[in-house]
């Protein structure tokens, strides 16, 4: 059996950037020739959520690191990205603070010895909630895609889970497969 290769619009996301290089969605706002940047919402531990605890391999309920954030394109909103990571692994860092990381999150991971080597991603298609459709600036018959992905480590541990609704009429996912 030959061996497959994916790409997808995701991977910048999940490779650590080289010291200095701009973070991921920095670099590809600007080559669609803007600027990405991103809010900080909220930062810190909490309980997690059913669908949390699964993407993880959690019990509903235990403590993980959660950072929510708001993804703009020069200046509009155009994803909500709540990334969660288990406790034991951000706990105490700067994962857990609202400040930027420089290179991103991925990055200070990698320097940090988690290191992702797999992601599991599901795509689904809904209405947004009155507060996303807000947050969004989005019109009431608009849907939005949720992205979900969880990137596992070389033991096959959960280090990250991303949870990431966007405007679908906005958004381009791009998935190539090299067969062979």
């Amino acid at each position: 059996m030959s061996e497959s290769t994916w790409v997808s619009t995701s991977m910048p996301y999940l490779t650590p950037r080289e010291q200095g290089q701009p973070d991921a969605w920095g670099a590809e706002a600007a080559a669609r020739g803007g600027r990405g940047s991103q809010r900080i919402t909220q930062a810190g531990e909490v309980s997690a959520r059913d669908d949390v605890a699964a993407l993880l391999g959690l019990s509903v309920g235990d403590a993980v690191v959660v950072r929510r954030r708001i993804i703009e394109f020069d200046g509009e909103p155009c994803e909500l990205t709540d990334t969660y990571y288990p406790a034991h692994i951000a706990r105490g860092t700067r994962l857990a603070e609202r400040g930027k990381i420089p290179g991103g999150a991925v990055s200070y991971l990698a320097q940090r010895g988690h290191i992702g080597v797999r992601v599991r991603e599901d795509v689904t298609a809904r209405m947004p909630s009155p507060e996303e459709r807000e947050m969004l600036r989005m019109d009431r018959d608009e849907p939005v895609l949720r992205l979900s992905r969880v990137t596992l480590d070389g033991e096959g541990r959960p280090i990250q889970a991303d949870l990431m609704v966007m405007p679908a009429q906005r958004q381009r996912l791009r998935y190539e497969i090299r067969i062979g």
